[in-house]
């Protein structure tokens, strides 16, 4: 079979060859705009994984110094989730194209080459490029990044500062110790700790509240991908 004995139609629309190689060459550039951004990405997570290291190894470097490095990393990198929730709504845009067009157009042709397509496939694809919006919206988008990377940081750091404190400058014999180590300056450290806790459980509530929006937003949907 040659690219000319291929009909794809839907509503009686036919595409010529000239017509799929098009497709085909806007299919390729969404893909390179979703893997460059797609690269962005993984850099903000690094930056995120670096500054974390920095912190703990600062922290750990010996039994005198100070756990507030961990408390400044925790600060980087919810700035780093920011940025990287910002990025994953242009990724998306991207991603979400060429998901349309691969479960759309190229999947059924692959399937049978003379085939008709969802019903108004392609009408969705022109509305969006005829009005390119984000596809998802700034918390849905840090949530995702939060619950797919940045969870697991944010629990380290956690981890990490409550070892600090239980272990330098010598281990303490019981749990009742903690807030005493806890304190910083005119802070006590039952206020410290409670900051922690409330700063941890905000961002589990926030990661679980975005998988539900998640779940809202697509429930229903029969086709295998969606726009976002």
């Amino acid at each position: 079979m040659t690219i000319q004995d291929i009909k794809i139609t839907q509503s009686g629309r036919i595409f010529t060859a000239a017509e799929m190689g098009m497709l085909a060459h806007v299919y390729r550039a969404e893909v390179y705009r979703s893997t460059t951004w797609r690269t962005r990405l993984d850099a903000t997570t690094n930056w995120a994984v670096v500054t974390l290291g920095i912190g703990v190894s600062v922290t750990f470097s010996s039994a005198a110094a100070s756990p507030l490095p961990l408390i400044l990393t925790g600060l980087i990198t919810l700035f780093l989730l920011m940025l990287e929730g910002r990025r994953y709504r242009y990724f998306n845009v991207w991603r979400a194209r060429a998901r349309w067009m691969e479960t759309h157009l190229i999947a059924p042709l692959l399937e049978d080459g003379d085939l008709h397509c969802e019903e108004n496939w392609q009408a969705v694809l022109a509305r969006d490029y005829h009005r390119p919006l984000y596809h998802i919206s700034f918390v849905r988008a840090v949530g995702r990044r939060l619950r797919s990377n940045f969870i697991w940081i944010f629990m380290i750091v956690a981890v990490a500062y409550v070892a600090k404190i239980a272990v330098h400058p010598l281990p303490i014999s019981t749990w009742a110790e903690l807030p005493a180590r806890a304190a910083i300056g005119p802070f006590s450290g039952w206020a410290v700790l409670a900051v922690g806790l409330v700063y941890n459980g905000t961002l589990i509530a926030f990661a679980a509240m975005t998988l539900w929006l998640d779940r809202i937003k697509h429930r229903g949907e029969t086709s295998a991908s969606s726009m976002g």
